[in-house]
């Protein structure tokens, strides 16, 4: 079995972690109404998706 022969350093370790993150959601604005949506979803405030209107919502 394979053992280290020498202690990984702290900046080794890192280096070998820095792709290891969480990239934040793409954010884009609703062409209806303004605000902010997921790309490829409905607008959860005004309800439509691609000029339609998908989910029925109280104004």
């Amino acid at each position: 079995m394979a053992v280290p022969k020498h202690k990984t350093s702290k900046s080794k370790r890192d280096m070998r972690r820095t792709h290891k993150k969480a990239a934040a959601p793409n954010i884009t604005k609703c062409p209806q109404c303004g605000e902010t949506r997921l790309p490829h979803h409905a607008c959860p405030s005004c309800g439509t998706y691609k000029d339609r209107q998908v989910i029925k919502t109280e104004e």
